[in-house]
Parts: C-alpha cells; sequence; structure tokens
C-alpha cells in the first residue's frame, strides 16, 4: 500500500475519534445545557384565566357553572383575557434562574412576562368571576375558550338590555309609584298581570252616571327592571322606583301603549307558583275606538284573524 493511501487512512481515524469524544462530552450528565432546558420547563410560569365551562350561545345569561378557571401560560397571555388577578408564584424564580444560563434571551422573555402581567393587573381583579356571573353573551363562545369583553356584556354596560332580551321580544318601561307596584316588592325577574283602571262617563253627560272600570291588559310578563337596576341586591326585599321595564312582544307594546292613554296602569305580582300559564295581552281588554271591555263598555266582539294568529276585538 502507497505510504501517501495509508496517511489519508491515519487522518480519517484521528477525526473519527476526536468526533466521538466531541459527541461524548456534550452528552455527558455534567452538561449544564440540557438541565437548564429542563429547569425552564419545569418553572414556566402559570396564571389562571376565566374561560368558558360549556359552548354559550348568544343571549344567554352566564351562571356560575358556565364559568371556569383554567391555567394558562403567562408568556401567552393576552391583555384581553380575564384573569383571577393573582401573580404566579414562580414567575419571580423563573426570571431569576433564567438570568445565569442565558442573559438576554431570558432578560427580553423576563420583560415580556412582567409586562403581560402588569397589563392584565390593571385590567382585572380578584374575584373577577363573580363579577360577570349574571352577564350576557353577545357573540358564541366555545367551550374552553377565554372570555373577553367584546363577547360578553355585563349589567350596567350599553347595550346589555338589547342582549338581555329574548330573541323576538321587546323591552317597554311603563310609570309605576308605590301604590301601583305591590308596595315596592315587585323586583326584576319577577311575573306580573297589568291591571287599567279608566273612568267612563255615561253617554248623557250626567255627573252621576260617571263610573269606573278596570279590566286586565296584560298577564304573566316578566319584569326587566325597576328603574335601570336589572337585579336586586342578595338582601334587598323591596324595591321602589318610578318606572318599570316589561318584556313583551311587538303586539303586546302596542296593546299596552294604547292601555296607557286610557287610565291607570297598576302592576300584580304573580306568585311563583303561577308563572306557567299563558303571557301576553288579553284579547278585547282594551279597544282602538277607546275604552275597556266588560260590563261597564258594552258592545260586542270580533275576532280578528292577523298574522295567523287569532284576536278577539270589541267593538261598539
Amino acid at each position: 500500500m502507497k505510504p501517501a493511501k495509508i496517511a489519508v487512512i491515519c487522518i480519517a481515524a484521528l477525526a473519527a475519534i476526536g468526533l466521538a469524544l466531541v459527541v461524548r462530552a456534550m452528552g455527558s450528565p455534567s452538561g449544564q445545557p440540557g438541565a437548564t432546558a429542563a429547569a425552564a420547563v419545569e418553572t414556566r410560569p402559570m396564571a389562571k384565566v376565566l374561560v368558558a365551562a360549556r359552548d354559550l350561545e348568544p343571549g344567554r345569561r352566564l351562571a356560575d357553572a358556565d364559568l371556569s378557571w383554567k391555567d394558562w401560560p403567562v408568556d401567552e397571555l393576552n391583555p384581553l383575557f380575564i384573569t383571577d388577578g393573582a401573580t404566579p408564584p414562580k414567575a419571580e424564580a423563573a426570571a431569576e434562574g433564567g438570568k445565569s444560563a442565558d442573559a438576554q434571551p431570558t432578560d427580553a422573555k423576563a420583560g415580556a412576562v412582567d409586562r403581560a402581567m402588569k397589563a392584565v393587573a390593571v385590567l382585572n381583579a380578584p374575584g373577577a368571576k363573580a363579577d360577570y356571573v349574571g352577564a350576557v353573551v353577545r357573540e358564541p363562545i366555545l367551550a374552553g375558550e377565554p372570555l373577553v369583553a367584546r363577547k360578553i356584556v355585563r349589567a350596567g354596560d350599553s347595550g346589555y338590555m338589547a342582549a338581555y332580551l329574548e330573541p323576538g321580544m321587546r323591552a317597554m318601561a311603563i310609570r309605576v309609584t308605590v301604590e301601583t307596584a305591590a308596595g315596592g316588592f315587585i323586583l326584576p325577574g319577577d311575573r306580573v298581570d297589568v291591571l287599567l283602571t279608566r273612568e267612563i262617563k255615561s253617554a248623557s253627560g250626567d255627573e252621576g252616571g260617571t263610573k269606573f272600570a278596570a279590566a286586565t291588559v296584560m298577564r304573566n310578563v316578566k319584569v326587566l327592571a325597576i328603574d335601570q337596576s336589572t337585579r336586586a341586591a342578595q338582601d334587598e326585599k323591596a324595591v321602589v322606583g318610578a318606572t318599570a321595564t316589561l318584556e313583551l312582544t311587538g303586539r303586546d307594546a302596542e296593546v299596552l301603549a294604547l292601555a296607557k292613554s286610557e287610565g291607570e296602569l297598576s302592576l300584580v305580582l304573580r306568585s311563583y307558583a303561577d308563572t306557567a300559564g299563558p303571557s301576553g295581552h288579553v284579547p278585547g281588554a282594551v279597544r282602538r275606538g277607546g275604552g275597556a271591555t266588560g260590563a261597564a263598555g258594552g258592545g260586542g266582539v270580533v275576532r280578528v284573524y292577523r298574522e295567523g294568529q287569532a284576536e278577539a276585538v270589541a267593538v261598539p
């Protein structure tokens, strides 16, 4: 064998041995990079983020069971997320431990974590879950998806009433007093009847012929709010307000508007055991020509079909 070929073989063998020694040194237990990376994974700071516990559809009023806390990496937090406001206990330790391994990348990461935590602390406070119970869903939210302000409306926010209304329903307010609102014991969420009391004058014009008539124009309708309060405090047993907002259909709103011009309206509180009956206006209780039907109203009744629904209308 030629000497040149022998020299090439020797050089290749020495290079292979050197490469093996380098690989062995890098994979030895004393190597710090692997241990540092494992420690970084173990000490990754986490925060509690408020998420949907189930799929939530628009118009749903949030209950405690609809919400849950989920662990979320601090360095991936969005400032719009809702957290419990607590600072993860491992955040500071992770930032300090990473400085000894790699100063510049760790400093940048620690700065990002610090900025995220400060932004979240400004937007949220401890006990945020209780603050969002009772809010109304504005846009669909999937199970496990973090809640953001854009997709929900809390009580007191603009647009809350429109989001809280059931599809196809309308909100209409009427004036009330302590006497016409069951002494103030009617609270948001209760069911009521609406009673109309009006004066009926005699056709002859005699003062002695003036009479009063009363009729139930609405039955089993939901009270959305008293004044601007959509829910009473936990320890509040009565609410005295100047207006009551009711949930009605479009047709019921027309009937109630006409009844308001006829006389005084009173709210009659219904029992919780008596809320499963029909809801809406009472056919024939108010006439478009004016006046309430009944013994004092006189006249006949004509059945009118409007949009597939039958309605009894009183005529003179």
